[in-house]
């Protein structure tokens, strides 16, 4: 059954009672979320602008009118997700904060953050990014900000750790583990064998936070 496009503001089938700012920011949210799921189906060539408009049940006027660009659109969906991974982690905090195992539970948390369809999309643009020079300059000013969001994180849960020097390159050492192994892992989509790569990874990574510890004049937990 076909759906009628007679919403305003260019939504399809658009609910009444909104004020024009609660549909613009409907628009783009669902713009976003269907800008992530055509990176995880089709990739990132196969992600266009009428694609995701369609999905996400607006025009391909009102798509434009937020977003001009592919570029835009797939760039300032990785921004608005890497920001609520942010914005989910610290709501983690406190409860991090009264764990017996804080490290244990912030490697456990960092790598629950890099499952499903936004780190899948993220990867997605760092591979086309090698190619377009557009996408590249684009990712470069978003990596950092969601890096340090992170970073952000691991300061405030652990301001122990954060005292040494080597701190910042831990937690990038950190991710860098996860993502490979999630990375190196879609080869063969092996569950037990993944959950066995991240048991042998986090395990390092914490004799890593652990040798911090020591070195900054404190006993780990």
């Amino acid at each position: 059954m076909s759906v009628a496009r007679n919403g305003s503001n260019g939504e399809r089938g658009g609910r009444p009672g909104r004020t024009q700012e609660e549909r613009s920011a409907a628009m783009r949210q669902r713009l976003l979320d269907a800008t992530i799921e055509c990176l995880v189906e089709y990739g990132y060539s196969g992600t266009t602008t009428t694609k995701v408009a369609d999905r996400a049940g607006v025009t391909r006027g009102a798509q434009v009118h937020h977003f001009p660009t592919k570029t835009d659109l797939v760039v300032s969906a990785i921004r608005h997700l890497a920001a609520k991974r942010t914005e989910l982690a610290f709501g983690e905090l406190e409860r991090l904060r009264s764990s017996a195992d804080p490290v244990g539970d912030a490697l456990d948390l960092l790598w629950e953050m890099h499952q499903g369809p936004v780190f899948s999309a993220t990867v997605e643009l760092w591979v086309a990014a090698r190619t377009d020079p557009e996408l590249r300059r684009h990712m470069s000013v978003v990596e950092p900000i969601a890096t340090s969001s992170l970073v952000e994180f691991g300061k405030a849960l652990l301001p122990d750790y954060a005292e040494h020097p080597e701190f910042l390159h831990a937690v990038y050492t950190a991710m860098d583990v996860v993502r490979g192994i999630l990375i190196a892992s879609w080869a063969t989509r092996d569950q037990a064998e993944l959950d066995a790569r991240w048991a042998r990874g986090s395990k390092h990574l914490r004799i890593l936070f652990d040798a911090l510890m020591y070195r900054a004049g404190h006993t780990p937990s």
